[in-house]
């Protein structure tokens, strides 16, 4: 824990917490020739797919710990094929990522939200869920808590996975390398439906999601190699830094999985044939 206490000693505790409205602030658009767009004097951000591209934006800082929250309303209608990534992920061979994927569907059928988290270069640790609510008709929540001891996916406040620091044990946790946020919408028929089972229907392109109220309650890595954390005040920094699921929480997090969970990684054995990963035979 030497690096994360020196970095967390290193932090510079300041008041300028982001601009939860202003996405030309926070934001880049990187490739969709134009089908990427900050609109409402940058309150607002949508991504378009057709059959040409897709489209997608990036994040100006990375980020060593913190809080990310996202507004998200999903593509409606028929989005069968079409996958809605919004993910944190740092660069190369080794790097490490936590992902939202947010599958398409056929009209009337429920989204699958994907969620993933790669240590080193390695994933494999995917779990399902489908939601308690129509994504497409309003905009939703979706958070990714990361410190040095938890990653939590949580959905309107609702914490629906805790992938925890299990390090002693021999498995490993995202802790050392700096992420930017990514997202992008793109055309992924040929897996993301029954596994490529229905194509896209291109007839309702161009398809459309939509984002506001970006917030990174964060650290913020430099090009220097030092983090910077920003925040209202050091007690709020310090609890997310610290923060775990408390029993209220955990029992939401049951409810979830036990309700809405359809795909879970560490029951595949059929999968996982020589073995689950050791994190699955773990409290």
């Amino acid at each position: 824990m030497d690096l994360l206490v020196t970095l967390l000693l290193a932090c510079t505790f300041m008041a300028n917490l982001a601009n939860a409205g202003n996405l030309y602030k926070d934001l880049d658009l990187t490739w969709g020739d134009g089908r990427a767009k900050i609109l409402n004097n940058g309150d607002l951000l949508t991504l378009s797919l057709d059959k040409t591209s897709g489209s997608g934006f990036q994040s100006k800082n990375e980020y060593l710990f913190g809080k990310i929250d996202m507004q998200l309303k999903l593509v409606p209608g028929n989005s069968a094929g079409t996958v809605t990534a919004y993910y944190l992920s740092s660069q190369g061979a080794t790097h490490d990522e936590i992902d939202f994927e947010f599958l398409g569907n056929l009209s009337g059928q429920p989204y699958t939200l994907h969620t993933n988290v790669f240590t080193q270069g390695k994933g494999n640790r995917e779990q399902q869920f489908h939601l308690w609510f129509d994504p497409t008709k309003d905009f939703h929540t979706y958070s990714i808590l990361w410190n040095p001891r938890h990653v939590i996916f949580m959905v309107d406040g609702t914490p629906i996975r805790d992938f925890k620091n299990q390090e002693a044990k021999g498995v490993a946790f995202p802790k050392n390398q700096p992420m930017r946020i990514y997202s992008s919408l793109w055309d992924a028929e040929d897996w993301a439906t029954r596994g490529g089972l229905i194509k896209t229907d291109w007839t309702k392109a161009p398809f459309m999601a939509s984002y506001r109220n970006f917030n990174a309650d964060a650290c913020v890595w430099s090009s220097a190699g030092k983090s910077s954390c920003t925040a209202n005040s050091k007690s709020s920094t310090s609890a997310w830094f610290n923060q775990e699921l408390d029993s209220s929480s955990q029992e939401r997090l049951r409810w979830v999985q036990k309700n809405y969970m359809i795909y879970n990684y560490c029951t595949d054995f059929k999968r996982f044939s020589q073995g689950l990963p050791p994190e699955c035979s773990l409290p």
